[in-house]
C-alpha cells in the first residue's frame, strides 16, 4: 500500500490547452498498472486541444458545468456527478463553459508507450462558440 497525502497542482501546458487549466496527477502509468488519473480544473472558457486516446478515456465531472465535443459535431453539456466515456481513437475535446468553471477526473488506461494520448490542434474560438450554441439552443 502507498498513501499519497497530496500532489502538487500544476498549470497545464499551453501547447495542449487553451485558457487556464490546472491539474493534480493522481496516478501515472507504472508497470504492471497502466492507469493514468488526474483531477483537472478548467476556468471559464478553458479547454483541451483536440486529442484521442488509444484505449479510450473516462471523464467524471466533480464540479461545475462543462462541454465535451467530438469531430462529428456532437457536443454534450456535463455537470457535477455526470460521466462521459470516449471510445478508443475518438478525436474529442473537453472544457468549461464560457461562464462556469468545470473540474473532472480524467481516467485513461495507457498503452505500451505511455498514456496513449495523441494531442492535436487547438479547438478554435469559432468551434468553441459553435459548441456553446449547440448546447444552449
Amino acid at each position: 500500500m502507498e498513501h499519497i497525502t497530496s500532489t502538487p497542482t500544476l498549470k497545464a501546458p499551453a501547447e495542449r490547452f487553451t485558457g487556464d487549466v490546472y491539474l493534480n496527477m493522481i496516478s501515472t502509468p507504472a508497470e504492471p498498472a497502466r492507469l493514468a488519473a488526474a483531477l483537472v480544473r478548467f476556468t471559464p472558457g478553458a479547454r483541451t486541444n483536440w486529442h484521442a486516446h488509444a484505449l479510450g478515456q473516462v471523464l467524471h465531472v466533480t464540479d461545475g458545468v462543462g462541454l465535451v465535443g467530438t469531430r462529428d459535431g456532437t457536443v454534450v453539456r456535463v455537470s457535477a456527478g455526470e460521466t462521459v466515456t470516449c471510445p478508443p481513437a475518438e478525436e474529442h475535446w473537453h472544457g468549461a463553459t464560457d461562464t462556469t468553471l468545470m473540474a473532472h477526473l480524467a481516467l485513461v488506461v495507457g498503452d505500451a508507450t505511455g498514456d496513449g494520448t495523441t494531442w492535436l490542434e487547438p479547438v478554435t474560438d469559432d468551434q468553441y462558440a459553435a459548441a456553446l450554441a449547440t448546447v444552449s439552443g
